[in-house]
């Protein structure tokens, strides 16, 4: 591990028009220099195709795969990483925005404390870029700590490429991200966190992540099919993580008031 090592940023891209200028401008603003962004444009639509490109223009190392059709974030990520160069994998969605020392304070977190995966805390914000809310992660999480709630927001991780030689993103709607760090977490002690707020995630009520129903089904085949826990125990963990993401959001209120 080196604290100069490349690291490959995955942004899959659909209809995010109104925010991806600022997300890219987040990523040019970052004090740690030695990435590559890789953007696979995921929409049957070329309609902003010209905008992404434009956008892309200022940043040196970069790649932009255009997907045949709209697959999903899942395979489009797969599909960003199978064509990453660096030592590590960083993800940020295209309406999300990082802190300018983002990659360096968490890559200096690693290295330090030798570590192939980390994850930070993270402030939500609104369409308008007003923080709405905040969630500060526990210090480390293990297997059993993430069935009950995925407390690892997706734009906050870096890990190691390695991690993919085996594992890839599954193609559910929802919880494909969740699901990738069970793997991972099984197979390790601990996931830890940089106890530092790096990343802002956008709450969109139009994106299919905020579709409850949707959540819930996934999270069943989650349980069922991916896991293999049988029909009773997916039901019951479904409800429970359904519980814990209730509780969760209450948290994000007071600790925003």
């Amino acid at each position: 591990m080196s604290i100069r090592s490349r690291i490959s940023i995955i942004i899959p891209y659909y209809r995010k028009k109104k925010y991806f200028q600022e997300t890219i401008k987040s990523i040019l603003n970052q004090t740690y220099k030695n990435y590559e962004v890789i953007v696979i444009y995921d929409d049957t639509s070329l309609d902003e195709l010209e905008f992404v490109i434009s956008n892309l223009n200022k940043i040196k190392n970069k790649k932009l795969i255009i997907n045949n059709k709209n697959y999903g974030v899942g395979f489009s990520r797969n599909r960003g990483i199978s064509q990453a160069r660096g030592t590590y994998i960083a993800f940020c969605d295209a309406d999300d925005v990082w802190k300018k020392n983002k990659l360096y304070s968490q890559l200096k977190f690693m290295f330090k404390n030798d570590l192939e995966i980390s994850y930070t805390n993270y402030f939500i914000i609104n369409e308008k870029s007003k923080i709405i809310g905040k969630f500060k992660s526990l210090k480390k999480l293990n297997y059993k700590d993430l069935l009950k709630s995925c407390d690892i927001g997706l734009s906050t991780i870096i890990l190691n490429k390695k991690f993919f030689n085996k594992n890839k993103f599954s193609e559910l709607k929802t919880k494909e991200d969740y699901l990738l760090w069970l793997k991972i977490a099984k197979k390790i002690k601990f996931i830890y966190g940089l106890n530092q707020y790096l990343s802002s995630w956008r709450e969109n009520n139009n994106s299919l992540s905020s579709s409850t129903i949707q959540k819930l089904l996934d999270a069943y085949r989650l349980y069922r099919l991916h896991l293999n826990y049988s029909f009773i125990f997916s039901i019951l963990f479904t409800l429970r993580l359904a519980l814990y993401a209730i509780i969760k959001k209450i948290k994000i209120l007071l600790n925003n008031n």
